[in-house]
């Protein structure tokens, strides 16, 4: 089952790259993100991808250059998530077949990023937009824009974001903090599958 749940590891390092992507995907996470403000961040993209790129996307957060899109690409990540909405970003990301989720929060940033290419749009922070805002927001988007939340959301309210029209979501500091194991990971991947599982049956 394809589940629409980022996983956010800022501050992992390659030693535990590894087995922190392997808790994730066991437990049903398939999408993980590595913010480039994390050590060492292409070492860790490109363990994950050596190991998991066959059954996960894996790729980058905090893209802030095309250059560092190059990069990604280079050692295997296919996804591209960035603070911004910046046309130079999402396009390098697209000429490259990678997938490109800017950074946006209001309908402006929107509509800019959907016009250079982007495949989704990564709301942050979601708190600050709120499920009114998300509501509102939606009715002149595109139709079938992929609006995926981050900042404020966990397993505690996956419903309220989905019953707003949100398809997904981005989970950091709630699924990983730099020194867990993946011992500590995997009860909280764990919850997060459920609830999102549970949240889209209704």
């Amino acid at each position: 089952m394809s589940r629409n749940l980022i996983a956010i590891l800022r501050g992992i390092k390659p030693s535990e790259a590894t087995s922190i992507a392997g808790a994730l995907v066991e437990a049903g996470i398939t999408q993980i993100e590595v913010p480039l403000n994390s050590p060492d961040p292409f070492a860790s993209i490109e363990q994950m991808a050596s190991a998991f790129g066959d059954v996960a996307t894996i790729g980058a957060g905090t893209v802030l250059t095309p250059e560092d899109v190059k990069n990604v690409h280079d050692v295997g990540g296919q996804l591209i998530v960035s603070p911004n909405v910046d046309e130079d970003v999402i396009r390098a990301t697209k000429s490259l077949g990678m997938l490109s989720f800017p950074g946006v929060l209001t309908p402006t940033e929107c509509f800019a990023a959907l016009k250079y290419g982007a495949d989704g749009l990564k709301v942050f922070p979601s708190f600050q937009m709120g499920v009114d805002g998300l509501g509102a927001i939606r009715a002149v988007l595109p139709r079938g824009t992929d609006v995926f939340m981050v900042g404020g959301v966990d397993a505690s309210n996956f419903g309220m974001w989905m019953d707003a029209s949100a398809d997904g979501f981005g989970i950091g500091s709630a699924l990983y903090k730099p020194g867990f194991t993946a011992a500590d990971v995997t009860p909280r991947a764990r919850e997060m599958v459920a609830a999102y599982d549970a949240a889209r049956s209704i």
